[in-house]
């Protein structure tokens, strides 16, 4: 009999450190052994910088596994290396010494490959001087792929995960042109999905793009083979814009301070005081809440929610947020009891591996 999918906190956690994050930190041992082995020595740096600072990513994401019941360990397989291509991908952007757009085009043209399972690997780096990666990048879109062949109708959600994967793509360009042209081609780009989404600012727009979470659950449904086609829209719509905006500004939040030292965009600068970001924080969360008990296994998205919630709070990086208290205590309030179960738990699993990612 397949495992069910935790409806409570308690099994959820227990199945999380019992099963998930080892099987996760299997599978990134294995990348970060390829990521070794990389001849260019700049990529070599970014693939492991990548995996060291972003651990949690991959940790996180790994949770959706469960949805796949007993094809989780095929759902971590995807999962790490989707995140990992992303999280690499966000390194080389983030501290190249390319501006150019067609460049980050073509280096997250990875990430379609890795959701297209026909598509030929290419050059990703056609368009910089570092070049040589081994076939780390290749290898890790060719181990998407492979888990997507097996996945019985994944043919159904495939414009889905081609949806979202794209406008994740999109974000990936416009942010990291040279500085003062980042805002002007977000902007002209929300035009495009503006009249979707009228109740967005473009900033809350191009955070809400910037989530890997509607692609896993898609996926992890799908290996579970509860796959339909009314199941993909309703994913699609629970998933985008709230619970993937709700993430990404949580990620934002604490990453105020780090982006500010860096000179990285970081969109929760936009709102005009900190007022209106608590309040637009607590909208994100009351119509993500909305939005999740739509869905089958709506116990376990409800969770993931108020997880998402209480794990980014409780970062160490939120200490060095002016104002923080009265923030983190509100949006605990909003969210619920188990947000604040989720808040406790990271703070001592922070205890427990001090100096480690979450």
């Amino acid at each position: 009999m397949a495992p069910q999918v935790p409806a409570n906190a308690l099994h959820l956690m227990a199945r999380v450190y019992k099963d998930i994050f080892p099987r996760v930190h299997t599978e990134l041992n294995q990348w970060i052994s390829k990521a070794k082995d990389i001849p260019n020595s700049e990529l070599r740096d970014q693939a492991l910088a990548s995996i060291e600072s972003k651990t949690f990513h991959c940790e996180g994401g790994g949770i959706y596994a469960l949805l796949a019941r007993d094809k989780w360990k095929e759902s971590i397989r995807f999962i790490v290396a989707y995140q990992t291509i992303s999280d690499y991908l966000d390194n080389l952007c983030d501290r190249s010494t390319s501006m150019d757009p067609k460049d980050f085009r073509m280096l997250h043209q990875a990430m379609i490959d890795a959701l297209t399972p026909d598509n030929e690997i290419k050059d990703y780096y056609y368009y910089r001087e570092d070049k040589n990666d081994g076939g780390y990048l290749g290898d890790l879109v060719q181990t998407c792929q492979s888990v997507l062949r097996n996945a019985k109708d994944y043919v159904g959600v495939y414009e889905h995960t081609l949806k979202l994967g794209g406008l994740y793509s999109d974000l990936q360009v416009h942010k990291h042109v040279i500085e003062e042209e980042r805002i002007p081609r977000l902007k002209n780009w929300f035009k495009d999905h503006q009249k979707h989404w009228p109740n967005l600012e473009w900033f809350e727009f191009s955070a809400c793009t910037g989530s890997t979470l509607g692609i896993f659950c898609l996926i992890s449904y799908t290996l579970g083979g509860e796959m339909t086609d009314s199941l993909a829209n309703q994913i699609e719509k629970s998933y985008f814009p709230f619970m993937q905006g709700l993430h990404i500004l949580l990620d934002y939040y604490i990453d105020q301070q780090e982006d500010e030292e860096e000179g990285d965009l970081n969109f929760c600068s936009y709102y005009d005081h900190e007022e209106q970001m608590k309040q637009r924080f607590v909208f994100f969360v009351k119509q993500t809440n909305q939005e999740v008990q739509k869905l089958p296994d709506a116990a376990f998205h409800q969770m993931i929610h108020e997880g998402l919630v209480g794990m980014y709070l409780a970062d160490r990086k939120v200490s060095n947020i002016q104002h923080a208290k009265g923030f983190v205590r509100e949006l605990l309030k909003v969210s619920g009891v188990k947000a604040t179960f989720f808040y406790i738990n990271t703070k001592m699993y922070h205890k427990l591996k001090p100096g480690k990612p979450l």
